[in-house]
């Protein structure tokens, strides 16, 4: 890991915190036409199983990540976001969660971004991620591409 970047969990409604989810926010619909908020309205807080984190440095936040449960054993990865390409930002949080998950005893980890984000997609392929098919309501959704990852 990066000695630079400090991985930690967070509260996702915490002030500051607010500032890079609404970036993220942002920074969606300008690329695809939607903000992806719908898909992080039911989150539980105080459920061990839901990890939000937020990368900082030089306490500066420059990035997050969460995982919440969508089976018993397996996780969904959400609000990934990374402020700047090339610094492993990205990698850092994800590597993070990937940890979180094995210790919530989550075996596997899935996710959905759009077809149109290449930039997500490889990002997803080269930490091992999987195309799988389609799950939950991302079924018949063909602008959605879902991965999948063991975590055992």
């Amino acid at each position: 890991m990066n000695e630079n970047i400090l991985i930690k969990t967070a509260d996702p409604n915490d002030e500051k915190v607010q500032k890079i989810i609404d970036e993220l926010s942002a920074n969606l619909f300008a690329r695809f036409g939607s903000d992806g908020k719908n898909t992080f309205i039911d989150w539980q807080i105080n459920n061990p199983k839901f990890v939000f984190v937020v990368a900082e440095i030089d306490n500066e936040i420059v990035g997050c990540g969460a995982i919440r449960p969508i089976e018993e054993n397996i996780g969904e990865v959400k609000r990934m976001y990374s402020k700047f390409s090339g610094k492993k930002i990205g990698q850092n949080i994800l590597e993070f969660l990937e940890e979180k998950a094995k210790t919530i005893g989550f075996k596997e980890l899935v996710l959905e971004t759009r077809v149109k984000n290449n930039q997500a997609t490889q990002f997803y392929q080269k930490q091992g991620y999987k195309v799988t098919p389609n799950y939950g309501k991302y079924i018949d959704r063909p602008e959605a591409i879902c991965f999948r990852k063991s975590l055992i």
